[in-house]
């Protein structure tokens, strides 16, 4: 029953969206881009702003069409993002591993695969891998006059381990 209404809804999405049979795009409507797999180099995440080994693979920018970049962030074991606050929001989803976050004056919470997290503007932060795995999420970050997150102070391992 599941398989018949899938398929019908694929259909019938089709169908509407071919706009009927022989429709041509306007001449001057945008088109899908590729941004091909190891198209754009990774990055180690800056010693100012991150406590141990952090590797950023940038999957989109922001630009006039989406105003929030996008990026995967891997933390080795203990390593995490020193506290900071996003204007626009950020949402996190976890790819790979064990990790944790923390909103500030609130308690350590660990994050697993495919855990959304959702740090709303302005709001203060921090998210890393746990002491013992890797981690890797997905972070969608919102923008605002071309900025997208305000660093403050690194996280201590005292804050780190209260868990």
């Amino acid at each position: 029953m599941y398989k018949r209404f899938l398929n019908f809804a694929v259909c019938a999405a089709a169908a509407h969206s071919a706009g009927g049979a022989g429709a041509e795009p306007a001449a001057d409507a945008p088109t899908q881009q590729i941004t091909r797999a190891g198209s754009q180099p990774s990055a180690a995440g800056p010693a100012e702003f991150f406590t141990g080994r952090v590797r950023v693979d940038p999957v989109w920018p922001a630009d006039k069409d989406i105003n929030a970049s996008g990026a995967l962030v891997t933390f080795e074991p203990g390593a995490r993002s020193a506290w900071h606050t996003h204007p626009a929001g950020q949402r996190l989803v976890v790819t790979a591993g064990v990790g944790f976050t923390q909103e500030w004056g609130k308690p350590v919470q660990e994050i697993r695969p495919g855990d959304v997290v959702w740090c709303p503007p302005g709001v203060k932060h921090w998210h890393g891998a746990g002491p013992f795995t890797a981690m890797t999420h997905l972070a969608v970050t919102g923008t605002v006059n071309g900025k997208n997150v305000n660093w403050m102070e690194k996280v201590s391992d005292e804050q780190y381990g209260a868990r």
